[in-house]
């Protein structure tokens, strides 16, 4: 599933999850961008909760447990509760994710942005900041249902996103979701032809197409 969805393009699955599933709100929100144009992310949500805290105690701990628990094909999805100082994200905790099989981080702080970049690691961030998280932000827990935005994203739900930005597809229906959103790709193949062909709008509507 994870290879297939890297297929397509978060436009696709955003018009499955809202026409076909009737769902009002799929994507978290639009501040989220890729470090680099040409990443894409796609897995299943490890989720983090976190806040502004200034205390200390058994953060370090905390931290290297959810490290010790991601799981193969996980995307790491912070909650943040609006912080806008701090980098939950560096060099390290990459280096970690991957030797577990974590696929990606949707985070809203960065730093050691070079050091991410060298290890080809799919980050989706807010901002780049130097300043890290001790005393300044702390992890409460992970593995729990967190609202992005105006999304509710569950553990195990499916995470994709591009350029365009980053849908969470619940897992009761991700299967589903994307062989509709497959269909979708080959449709929009079609329609192509049809304006490249240089067959009117209008035409290409009659025929069933799109725009």
């Amino acid at each position: 599933m994870r290879e297939r969805y890297l297929q397509l393009f978060t436009g696709a699955v955003n018009d499955v999850l809202r026409f076909q599933y009737k769902m009002h709100a799929t994507s978290l929100p639009a501040g989220f961008a890729p470090l680099r144009e040409e990443m894409k992310i796609a897995g299943q949500a490890f989720t983090v909760k976190g806040a502004p805290d200034i205390t200390t105690d058994g953060e370090f701990e905390t931290r290297a447990q959810m490290l010790e628990a991601l799981h193969t094909d996980s995307v790491v999805v912070w909650d943040c509760t609006g912080d806008t100082v701090t980098s939950q994200w560096g060099e390290v905790m990459t280096m970690a994710a991957i030797r577990a099989g974590c696929r990606g981080a949707i985070v809203n702080g960065i730093r050691d942005t070079h050091a991410i970049l060298e290890q080809q690691f799919p980050v989706f961030y807010k901002y780049r900041t130097n300043t890290g998280m001790l005393g300044r932000f702390k992890m409460y827990h992970y593995q729990k249902p967190v609202l992005i935005g105006e999304i509710i994203v569950q553990p195990g739900d499916w995470i994709f996103g591009d350029i365009d930005g980053v849908i969470s597809i619940p897992k009761s229906i991700a299967y589903d979701v994307l062989i509709a959103a497959e269909k979708i790709l080959r449709k929009e193949i079609e329609i192509k032809d049809m304006v490249n062909s240089g067959m009117k709008p209008t035409d290409v509507v009659a025929n069933g197409g799109y725009f």
